[in-house]
């Protein structure tokens, strides 16, 4: 039984070189020193087998962890349709608001020295100046008002509305549609407070350019058990192709499968917008797509750390069929899937 164990593990590949019928090479060992004919019999004569090729082992480097490149396992992009609003900026008229006209309520009166309009106020005591003049305040306040008028046909999230409508306000307040012909464009408290009197008006204005909409955003699904992949995991592997010594790579060399991928990889060594690279041979990086009604695996040549702080997915394009483009696709949504979720970094792919 032990005489078994240790031929078994012996006999394990290291090698996958295919002759030219397709099928691996055939390997052969030596268990110390022990040939295999003592455990069964061997034919009589024939060619001895060739000496196996000296192969070389790849290896995650722990000496070379500020190289490590780490992405998410995503198992599928979920697209998702929200309903959303946009403003035509180019066609919003421009509202006027005058001083003159713009009457004081009661209850603020006292805080404006009892004046009945705004024109009347000749000096404004800074610490007497209500909470609701807070610009931000304001800008709340009126996303709230639009919200009311916008609810009964919205089919969204409340949440996501009101989200929506805060920056659109105010973009809308800090304008040149919102126009104060008077000194109080000049003097910030009294902007405010003219906004702040003026608010209905101004809400009911700007939603007339407001317009609704669909958008579709993409919601990456990870790998419960993994969810993070990194070069650092790596297990080590051998290999008999020509293999290239890294330097900006935590990988200990590059696998020349192809030269257009031994050609990439010395212009990462020498590019100076390239901080750190791994060919995703053995990482298990890999990007999921339908094809003919099946779910397939894409795994992309490279991933490259640039000096801009993006990580690039970048494939070295071969035959541009219809696939082909179906795997670009996935891996576009991929990129912007994970951008959307954030937590990752910024990511974009390329092909070449």
């Amino acid at each position: 039984l032990l005489c078994e164990q240790v031929i078994g593990r012996g006999l394990r590949r290291v090698g996958y070189d295919m002759d030219d019928n397709g099928l691996f090479k055939p390997e052969y060992v030596n268990v110390f020193g022990v040939p295999l004919s003592i455990f069964q019999e061997v034919e009589e004569g024939g060619e001895a087998p060739p000496p196996p090729k000296p192969s070389t082992q790849i290896e995650s480097l722990p000496e070379r962890a500020t190289l490590e490149l780490r992405w998410p396992n995503v198992l599928r992009i979920d697209p998702i349709v929200r309903e959303v609003f946009s403003v035509e900026w180019d066609k919003i008229e421009p509202i006027a608001l005058d001083p003159a006209i713009t009457l004081v309520s009661a209850d603020l009166a006292p805080a404006l020295g009892s004046a009945s309009n705004l024109a009347q106020v000749q000096k404004i005591d800074l610490e007497s100046i209500p909470e609701e003049f807070r610009l931000q305040r304001l800008i709340f306040q009126s996303a709230r008002k639009a919200f009311e008028e916008l609810r009964g046909s919205y089919k969204g999230s409340p949440e996501y509305l009101v989200a929506q409508l805060v920056p659109l306000l105010e973009r809308f307040y800090n304008s040149d549609r919102v126009q104060i012909p008077s000194i109080y464009h000049s003097d910030d408290v009294r902007r405010r407070i003219l906004l702040a009197l003026n608010r209905d008006l101004l809400v009911q204005h700007f939603l007339r350019f407001v317009i609704p909409g669909n958008s579709e955003r993409f919601e990456p699904v990870f790998d419960a058990e993994f969810p993070i992949g990194s070069t650092a995991w790596m297990r080590t592997w051998y290999t008999t192709k020509p293999a290239i010594p890294t330097i900006k790579s935590q990988i200990s060399h590059v696998v020349g499968d192809s030269a257009w991928e031994g050609y990439a990889a010395n212009l990462f060594e020498k590019n100076p917008n390239v901080v750190a690279y791994a060919k995703n041979d053995h990482l298990n990086f890999q990007v999921y797509y339908l094809w003919n009604g099946a779910r397939r695996r894409f795994l992309p040549d490279f991933l490259v750390r640039l000096s801009n702080g993006k990580t690039l997915v970048l494939e070295i394009k071969g035959v541009d069929d219809a696939q082909n483009k179906t795997k670009r696709a996935a891996l576009s949504a991929w990129v912007e899937g994970v951008n959307q979720k954030g937590g990752f970094g910024t990511w974009c792919c390329e092909v070449e």
